[in-house]
């Protein structure tokens, strides 16, 4: 282990924080989000080392020596126990906890669904409930988690907090923009320390609550109010074991590059691509796929980023991306602008209020050339002609967000990436049956471990659009339950 301190994006002074204050914290205080002053940078020793260590001890092991890369102030060996809790099966229904699979001409999926809720947020949420609760142990503290979903941080998130000692969980969900089944997977929990909150509005607006709430400095202190949504380092941290993983298993050599395709709305799962690329991982492309809501597409094309208003979100058959403002995308921009925080103080916590902002050709010049990032969008005809194409052709059936992932990865083929594509899988396809049904003409396959679970009582809470009923709800349950 060495030195290692934290930065925020808005901060020109640089203040350094340290990793479990940042953990528990979520937000900077000053609005910006939290990078390590330097990355990590991976040698071919450890490359070698670590493709021996995925196959002898297998991702918990690996994912160990990932944190240790960046988490001075937890001891080693209780990070190499969190990592084992974290990752293990059956509670990942894969031993291998993501396995990787060769669909055919180039392409491969990056199995990412084998958690507790069928969702790639498990992937972080698992570990990032082991820290903590190890943590506030450490600390003889209680953490209340606000966050927001568009689909599947928020089960994700409850199935990793429920039962913690000392952790309340309090989810805001866009009503009535979710699928039956993720509603099910959320509203069904009767744990008293999980709260959810059906808000008026689309995701984003859950999202703007969420910060206007942890920006609120004297109540986010008094109600020990934390992060669980991909503002929170640590999850983008733990999303970076995953791309090394997937490296190492379709690779044989360190000299290999490989490509990666990401369904993203948040730009949180891309974000963790970008990092390990910075890290050395020999990537190649970082493909960007959206949905209809692309304003991530338009940046990477243009250099444009113009947030759009909740009444232009639409609303999608992949609706975990139905978001039109990027939260992690800061992070991406810090980079990009030579870690310049006064000028991304003025970008986020200026211009994109007015509006956006174009960043200058050079500087895109570098987004696709240095950076690596391409993108491109699809519709949901595209989503239901390519769930159609991959099941006949290889025999899969994918969700409509990897759907999305795996039609612009062609896309990125038929411009000239010429390295293996590994589309990073959202979801089962089991989460949103209506779609699957439309492609295939049946019911997607249920497994096992969510047999009846659309029969659960619904607990949830209807609250307007509004940071002040947010924040008086939660003073309510904070004093009303014991966790």
């Amino acid at each position: 282990m060495y030195p290692v301190d934290y930065i925020s994006t808005r901060d020109s002074l640089k203040t350094p924080a340290k990793f479990t204050d940042i953990l528990l914290g979520g937000l900077a205080p000053d609005g910006g989000l939290y990078l390590p002053e330097t990355y990590p940078q991976l040698s071919d020793a450890q490359l070698t080392s670590w493709r021996e260590l995925l196959k002898d001890k297998g991702y918990a092991a690996l994912a160990a020596e990932v944190l240790k890369l960046f988490v001075d102030d937890i001891p080693a060996d209780d990070l190499e126990s969190i990592a084992v809790r974290a990752y293990t099966h059956p509670k990942f229904s894969s031993e291998e906890i993501v396995p990787v699979t060769e669909l055919g001409d180039g392409l491969y999926i990056g199995h990412l669904s084998e958690g507790p809720t069928a969702a790639f947020k498990d992937m972080a949420m698992q570990l990032l409930g082991e820290l903590f609760e190890y943590e506030l142990a450490r600390r003889g503290q209680e953490l209340n988690i606000l966050g927001a979903t568009s689909g599947d941080t928020g089960s994700s998130a409850e199935y990793a907090m429920r039962g913690r000692k000392g952790i309340r969980v309090f989810m805001l969900t866009p009503a009535g923009r979710m699928t039956p089944f993720q509603q099910a997977q959320m509203f069904g929990l009767d744990d008293p320390n999980i709260f959810n909150i059906a808000l008026d509005g689309v995701f984003d607006d859950c999202q703007d609550v969420v910060k206007a709430v942890s920006s609120d400095a004297q109540f986010k202190a008094g109600n020990r109010i934390g992060a669980v949504n991909s503002i929170n380092w640590a999850r983008l941290m733990a999303q970076v074991v995953y791309y090394i993983s997937c490296w190492l298993k379709i690779t044989e050599s360190n000299d290999q590059k490989v490509s990666f395709s990401v369904p993203t709305g948040n730009f949180g799962d891309i974000c963790a691509g970008h990092i390990a690329r910075q890290m050395g991982l020999p990537i190649d492309r970082l493909i960007v796929a959206t949905n209809e809501n692309d304003v991530l597409d338009e940046f990477f094309r243009t250099g444009n980023y113009r947030p759009r208003p909740s009444a232009e979100t639409y609303a999608t058959s992949s609706p975990s991306m139905d978001i039109s403002r990027a939260s992690n995308f800061e992070r991406f921009v810090f980079d990009l602008m030579g870690r310049d925080a006064q000028a991304v103080a003025e970008l986020f916590g200026k211009k994109v209020k007015a509006g956006g902002f174009v960043i200058e050709q050079d500087l895109m010049d570098q987004a696709t050339g240095t950076y690596g990032f391409i993108s491109g969008s699809s519709t949901h005809a595209d989503r239901i002609q390519t769930i159609a194409e991959v099941e006949k052709a290889y025999g899969v059936v994918v969700d409509p967000h990897t759907a999305d992932g795996i039609k612009v990865a062609r896309g990125a083929q038929a411009e000239g990436v010429d390295t293996p594509i590994v589309c990073l899988e959202t979801a089962l396809p089991v989460k949103f049956s209506e779609t699957i049904r439309e492609a295939l003409g049946r019911e997607p396959e249920t497994p096992e471990r969510f047999a009846g679970i659309m029969d659960a009582e619904r607990r949830v809470t209807d609250l307007p659009n509004d940071a002040g009923a947010v924040k008086d709800f939660i003073t309510s349950s904070i004093n009303n339950t014991e966790v």
